[in-house]
């Protein structure tokens, strides 16, 4: 299934799995798409292992999180809201792998008041799921969330890079 690009969401300087500022980190980029999803296309790098050939679970853990709070950005149209995690249980299915484009995707399946719930997965381009999870979360204004921080300053990055569509196989 092709589904288009509604937008190119921002990126941060320094968090883990999107930061741009952060020579540890993914730097993932993220797309709000027309279904209402959050989609990106990433590769972990070898120094994101546990076991040679396969990424530290806890990084794998850490984009499920990033997925669900930016699929309710998707949801919104733009980094409007925030939130913490309250809950998040995952499976992993398969190892995944470092130096290698995969794909993951996140949609919220529950919304009500100051909470809600995402399905988020990690997968092969051919559509192979790697690991999934259900994360749930609590919505919070960000000087709930951390001292002294302005949003603007910190999601900061927004760079084009011409994707129109993505190609989600078997999803």
């Amino acid at each position: 299934m092709l589904l288009k690009v509604k937008e190119k969401q921002m990126n941060s300087k320094m968090c883990i799995m999107c930061g741009l500022d952060n020579a540890a980190g993914v730097r993932a980029p993220f797309y709000s798409m027309e279904d209402g999803s959050v989609v990106t296309l990433f590769s972990y790098r070898e120094e994101h292992q546990s076991y040679p050939g396969r990424v530290h679970g806890g990084l794998i853990t850490a984009m499920l999180d990033e997925l669900g709070m930016r699929a309710l950005w998707s949801k919104e149209g733009g980094e409007k809201t925030y939130g913490v995690t309250t809950s998040l249980e995952t499976k992993y299915r398969k190892p995944v792998p470092y130096g290698e484009t995969l794909l993951a995707r996140g949609i919220i399946v529950k919304e009500s008041g100051h909470f809600l719930t995402a399905h988020c997965s990690i997968y092969k381009l051919d559509g192979t799921l790697l690991a999934n999870a259900e994360v749930k979360y609590l919505k919070l204004a960000m000087e709930q969330i951390a001292e002294n921080v302005n949003e603007h300053e910190e999601m900061c990055y927004l760079i084009e890079d011409g994707i129109n569509e993505i190609e989600v196989a078997g999803i």
